[in-house]
């Protein structure tokens, strides 16, 4: 073999040897790492409860607002009806 080829050789070894290294490395997860994870997890959690209970909120204020809605049309008709009243005792 010729030295370009043994040296190709060697390279291609270590390429690979280094490779593999480097992807044992990349495909195990820490303990740190999955301590980590089970943080986010927890969060993301409380948030999505925390939207959940967000959202039960909104709603209760849109029935509220709506419901006061309803009030002041109806207090606003009775309003007009009692200037209709007044303006045939006027007359």
């Amino acid at each position: 073999m010729s030295k370009s080829k043994k040296a190709l050789n060697i390279a291609l070894v270590a390429l690979f040897l280094g490779s593999g290294i480097g992807f044992t490395g990349c495909s195990g997860v820490s303990e740190e790492e999955m301590a980590q994870l089970e943080a986010l997890k927890s969060e993301v959690s409380a948030l999505e409860n925390q939207v959940t209970d967000l959202k039960s909120e909104k709603a209760k204020l849109e029935r509220d607002i709506a419901e006061r809605k309803a009030n002041l049309e109806k207090c606003n008709q009775h309003k007009e009806q009692l200037k209709s009243n007044l303006n045939k005792l006027n007359k």
